[in-house]
């Protein structure tokens, strides 16, 4: 694929497992893995991050060809994904680990981000403040084999944590269908 032109998006949803089947589909998304960013210990491990004192957030990091599928596109999926009201975690995962932000790789995006938060802000659809943090990308360390594309792999254990976290419900609220 010579030639393609290729960026990296990061983004934080709280549990992993669940930010990656919204943005796999797309025609443009190249690749996605499920992994940790943003705290101090080198190469951290499920178990590190789980602990709660390394700073990492999960997240997951998009290779996207931005002619195809555009970062701003990327970023309203992403919103439909997350409470970005929520500073304690998501839905029923709780913790630091569990925040949400979005990490930018270029000036573009972080440009892109603000404007799309704002935007978010400004809509009315939500009734409390956007927490969602827009933060500079630093180091992305995947997480262990057996997180990526977890909901093929594991998918009853997907589906029932999925279900049972009140995700798709408050998606349901906030965005319909």
């Amino acid at each position: 694929m010579a030639g393609l032109k290729t960026e990296k998006a990061i983004f934080a949803g709280g549990c992993f497992w669940c930010m990656v089947k919204p943005f796999k589909s797309w025609d443009g998304v190249i690749d996605l893995v499920s992994g940790y960013t943003g705290g101090t210990l080198e190469n951290p491990t499920y178990e590190d991050v789980k602990r709660g004192d390394t700073g990492h957030y999960e997240a997951v990091e998009i290779e996207f060809n931005p002619d195809v599928f555009p970062y701003e596109e990327l970023l309203n999926v992403y919103w439909q994904q997350i409470d970005p009201t929520d500073d304690g975690g998501q839905f029923h995962d709780r913790g630091d680990s569990y925040r949400t932000a979005i990490f930018y790789t270029t000036d573009e995006q972080r440009e892109s981000a603000l404007r799309s938060k704002e935007a978010l802000e400004k809509s009315g659809r939500f009734d409390k403040p956007i927490v969602t943090e827009i933060l500079p990308a630093s180091r992305f360390y995947p997480a262990e084999d057996y997180h990526q594309d977890y909901y093929l792999k594991e998918r009853e254990h997907y589906e029932q944590d999925r279900a049972k976290s009140g995700r798709d419900e408050f998606i349901s609220t906030h965005w319909g269908q």
